[in-house]
């Protein structure tokens, strides 16, 4: 079992001793920051969580959470968080990525975590760009994107991280923002309590290579319009004056204008337990200008966890065999070396 702490915790208590080193006004601040005050109401002792970063200005993460840690190689802390957590259950583990690290050479290591179900937390930073190798376009990044890597812009196609995630049938699915840090803290409560892999894409912002990201979802004027807040068991509902929603037409989700006969009994309600794919997939192609931007949870449903079966197996296999290590040794042929 998962030691619990005897004594209340604070955001002190997370803190390393380390200098925080990301740029003036990065968005790496912010989630650690609503990290060190979540964890505290977790429950758990700091010497039970371990963080587990790749590579980026994001994997400098561990350094500055006063607990374990691993800053590890690029792409594959999924693959080594599912490697801790498997030996030993006991732990949280929480992974720390970005969309370079998490979506590229990292995509297939973050794939298969999120297909078993492993117990672990992972939480990519998504800023459209790299920006610890200065300003390359990155899987995310859009089309027509000009950086120093695709100086005439990008003719990639943007990969969607919550769109793989759901994919790939992940049991925990959200997304949050940097700036909206009471949202943040609450996403980050949720992954935490959930039983299973948590997947949290954070639009987080790089105040140097790609600034302008997210003014969509960040500009005072115009968030509003641009933000749907999922709400379990509410309709889908959004805009300053909260006068705007999303219905489903057959398969095809549609903004509608409430008002002059439309009123909220026409909208979709959200729900966040379903456990076909199908609905949380639409709401993760609902990509702006079109549509609003979906955020909070949009995806939660219970699932056997790959950490639990594995312990599961293992106990038994003990049980169903009698221990002789002498047998062992002297089962097959021996050799004497003289």
């Amino acid at each position: 079992m998962t030691q619990t702490v005897e004594s209340p915790l604070t955001r002190k208590d997370f803190v390393s001793d380390q200098e925080v080193r990301w740029c003036p006004g990065c968005g790496d601040y912010a989630i650690l920051a609503q990290m060190q005050k979540v964890l505290p109401e977790i429950g758990v002792a700091r010497e039970q969580i371990v963080f587990i970063s790749g590579i980026g200005c994001s994997s400098r993460f561990p350094y500055y959470m006063n607990t374990y840690g691993v800053h590890s190689i690029h792409g594959r802390a999924p693959t080594i968080a599912t490697g801790l957590k498997s030996v030993n259950p006991d732990l949280s583990v929480w992974v720390i990525t970005g969309d370079g690290d998490g979506l590229s050479i990292g995509g297939n290591h973050l794939i298969h975590c999120l297909r078993r179900n492993v117990d672990v937390k992972i939480i990519l930073f998504n800023n459209r760009i790299y920006g610890l190798t200065k300003g390359q376009y990155s899987p995310t990044s859009l089309g027509g994107h000009r950086t120093k890597t695709s100086p005439m812009g990008s003719i990639d196609y943007p990969l969607n991280p919550i769109s793989v995630a759901i994919g790939a049938e992940a049991t925990f699915v959200a997304r949050t923002q940097d700036t909206n840090t009471k949202h943040l803290q609450e996403v980050l409560r949720r992954a935490a309590a959930h039983k299973g892999t948590a997947f949290v894409e954070i639009f987080q912002n790089c105040v140097v290579y790609n600034p302008t990201a997210w003014d969509h979802t960040t500009k005072a004027d115009i968030r509003d319009d641009n933000i749907l807040y999922l709400e379990d068991g509410q309709p889908l509902i959004f805009g300053k004056d909260r006068d705007r929603g999303v219905r489903v037409n057959g398969m095809v989700p549609e903004v509608v204008q409430l008002g002059n006969g439309m009123d909220e009994s026409e909208l979709t309600v959200h729900r966040e337990d379903m456990d076909n794919t199908s609905y949380a997939y639409m709401l993760s192609r609902m990509v702006h200008p079109e549509f609003p931007q979906p955020f909070g949870i949009l995806r939660a449903v219970n699932r056997p966890s790959y950490t639990d079966m594995l312990v599961q197996q293992v106990d038994e296999a003990r049980a169903s065999q009698t221990a002789d290590l002498a047998g062992l040794l002297r089962s097959s042929d021996t050799w004497v070396v003289e």
